[in-house]
Parts: structure tokens; sequence; C-alpha cells
């Protein structure tokens, strides 16, 4: 197996906005001297997730202070981005890393309007935005000078400077979810990114995801890579034993899950209702935290001390998964429990799967 570190922590206040990015830094340096293969980044303004907001002028400062690590984005909000822009600077950030960028891209959060609305946009047309985006971005990397007019970009691009170190371009991961996406993706080619999926249903999806490669004509090379670069987004605590993992992890999800409801009570706009379909008890602001907290400890996170952790990490192995991003920060939690517990899982977890 391999293992990323996805970093989605939370700054509790303007005041602290500095020392966590800070800190959110010297995390991922920690990664990569226990040996994750990679650092992954999410994308949120306006609230302190997602402190640093710009992933990319994060990955730049990444790219400085690390040298082997690959560096991630999962995922990079499409409609926020100019996808001329968006490819330049990929292709600087993957000459500046030495090619060891991986995009992953998406339409845009489902539940925070409000990041919409503060972009000057709303989430309507967002799959078409990423559609369209997506049709310059597939052909950019090989097809300048390159014209374009669409509904959305008209765009004229004699050049693309300067060319990415991996060619034809960094890898542009998904993020699916649906059994459709899974079959999509497949048949397509496209690595991809999921999460909240019990193990049952994640052996459905993986064999959907394999017999999907096969479908689409892809050599034998290309289908065991995809599988093998296929990821599981897991929350990841591990403590010196099984009660304090639980108690603690329970007590930072529950924080977290106030702030979320908190935030899109406040912060979206009167007209905005989510869409039902992309609700489960964890997203449900109807759902109780009493039973919000069982389902996303069942369906989202491994937790206990390094030995249990293992034993978790051993079912997801033999459901399919050979690479396992971990987030190690919840909430407001301290940078020192966070390293406590990236070197527990680094140093007693992650040997035995390598």
């Amino acid at each position: 197996m391999k293992f990323g570190w996805l970093t989605l922590a939370l700054s509790p206040s303007p005041a602290e906005d500095a020392a966590r990015i800070d800190q959110q830094l010297a995390q991922a340096q920690e990664a990569e001297s226990l040996g994750f293969a990679s650092v992954w980044l999410t994308e949120h303004y306006f609230t302190g997730e997602s402190v640093y907001n710009d992933a990319l002028m994060f990955a730049a400062a990444l790219a400085m202070r690390t040298e082997r690590i690959r560096i991630g984005f999962a995922v990079l909000q499409m409609p926020f981005h100019h996808p001329v822009r968006l490819a330049v600077q990929l292709a600087l950030l993957d000459n500046l890393s030495k090619g060891r960028v991986d995009a992953g891209i998406g339409k845009g959060t489902v539940y925070n309007e409000f990041e919409f609305v503060g972009h000057g946009l709303r989430s309507a047309d967002s799959r078409a935005r990423m559609e369209e985006a997506l049709e310059i971005f597939q052909r950019i990397w090989t097809e300048t000078p390159l014209t374009h007019e669409g509904k959305y970009f008209k765009v004229h691009v004699p050049e693309l400077r300067p060319k990415p170190v991996q060619q034809p371009g960094p890898p542009l991961w998904r993020s699916v979810i649906s059994p459709a996406s899974f079959q999509e993706c497949g048949r397509k080619g496209i690595p991809i990114l999921t999460a909240r999926l019990g193990v049952p249903r994640l052996r459905e999806r993986w064999a959907l995801y394999a017999a999907s490669l096969a479908e689409g004509g892809h050599d034998a090379a290309t289908q065991a890579r995809l599988l093998a670069d296929a990821a599981l987004w897991r929350n990841v605590y591990v403590a010196a034993s099984d009660a304090q993992a639980e108690d603690e992890l329970c007590a930072l999800l529950l924080r977290t899950r106030a702030h979320m409801m908190h935030i899109r009570h406040d912060l979206n706009p009167p007209d905005f209702v989510i869409d039902p379909a992309m609700l489960n008890p964890w997203t449900d602001p109807a759902v109780s935290d009493a039973d919000a907290l069982p389902y996303v400890l069942e369906t989202g996170s491994l937790y206990g001390s390094p030995a249990r952790v293992r034993e978790q990490v051993a079912e997801l192995r033999d459901a399919g998964v050979q690479h396992l991003l971990c987030q190690t920060g919840f909430g407001d939690m301290s940078h020192a429990s966070n390293i406590a517990s990236m070197r527990r899982f680094g140093q007693e977890v992650m040997p035995a799967f390598l």
C-alpha cells in the first residue's frame, strides 16, 4: 500500500491564521520525513478551513520545503479558476516541484454556497463551467496554439509556457462517490479519489472501477497503475490506547460538525437549498449528533491504538484499497496532537503495509 497525508484543519480565529499556516507547513514536512508518499491540499474559503485558502500558492511553498513527496489537490474547485491561468500555475508548480504534482478537480462544494457567492458566482452552472474548463485543459497541454470559443471562456493561447515536467501534463484526478462516476472514470482511465464509504460498499466500488477499466480497453499495466492509485480518504487518529483515541476523536469531530453546520446556516444565502441526494447523516443538519457520529466513525474514520489501526488498514487492503489518504487533523486540533498521531501512524502502522 501507499499512504498520502491530507490536510483539512481549521484555524479557530483570524489571530491564529499565521501560526496555523506555519504549522501545516511543518506537518507536511513531517509527513515527508515519516515516509508518506504524497500530501493532499483542500480548497475552501472565508471560514478558517483550509486556512491558507489559496492551495496553489501553499503548494508552491511546499515544493520549496520538500524533496520527494508528491503534492496533490483534493480538490481544486474549478469554477473558481480560469482554466488557462490554472494550467499555467500547475505547469509552473510542476517545474518547481520537479514533476511532483497531482491535480484533483471538482465542480465545487455542494454545501458551501457562500464560497460561490464570494467569488461572484452561483453553483447552478458549476458542472457546466467545470466541463468547459476541462475541455480546455485536455487540449492545452498538447494543442497550442489553442483557440476555444465556448459559453464561459473565449481564449486564444499561442503557447503554454513553461511546459510541465510531467508530460503531457500533471495527472488530473476526479472525486467520485456514485457508481456511475466510478464507471465513467474507469472507462476513461481517470485516476480517482473517494471518501465516506463503508467497507462493503468499498468492495463493490473498487470492483466496479476495475471492471470499467477493462471495459475501457486500457492495457494491463495502465489498469494496474490506476487501481494502485485509486485513493480512499479517511480520518486517521492514533493514540496510546483505543479508549483515548475514541474519546479525543469524537470530541474533535463533534466540534468540527458544529462549526460546519453553523457556517452553512449563517453564511449560505436564503435561496440556496442543498441537493437532498448529496446529504448523508454527517452532512444533514436534520440528523442529530448522536446519529451522525456513529456514521462518520464507521464510514470515514480509522482510530485507536497502533494495533487496532493496523487491523483497520488491513481490512481496507483486503477490500482492494492500495492507496489511503490520511486526514490527521480535525477542526481546531492542536499541532502537538496532530504530530503525535502522525508519528504513531508513520512509525507503528505504515511499516506493516509497505
